[in-house]
């Protein structure tokens, strides 16, 4: 379940910001803003989805998630391919990401 609920709350949250960026920066109409704001509704619920015992943990886990997320919609939305630094840096990202969601937890922590 957390896999789905990062991905999609990444998806979710991409395409919302998107909305704002397509109304302000594209000269798309106003009303792309209902479906961006409802999109980001939808990735603050899908956030409280992460198996995890703190928001501030689930939510800096996610920091890595929508890293390659970015990417991802910079390649398949905008056309532009990710360079090797991109990947390189996403890859350290999500590596960071999994030691703060799955590292060990004892009572020193």
């Amino acid at each position: 379940m957390t896999a789905f609920a990062y991905i999609a709350a990444a998806l979710a949250e991409i395409a919302g910001c998107f909305a704002f960026w397509a109304w302000l920066r594209l000269d798309k109409p106003v009303w792309w803003l209902a479906p961006g704001m409802a999109s980001l509704a939808l990735f603050a619920y899908l956030l409280t989805l992460v198996d995890a015992d703190h928001a501030g943990r689930t939510y800096a886990a996610y920091g890595g998630v929508y890293i390659v997320a970015a990417l991802l919609w910079l390649w398949a939305i905008e056309g532009a391919r990710p360079d090797r630094w991109d990947v390189i840096g996403a890859l350290l990202c999500l590596g960071g990401a999994a030691i703060i969601l799955f590292g060990p937890r004892g009572a020193a922590a």
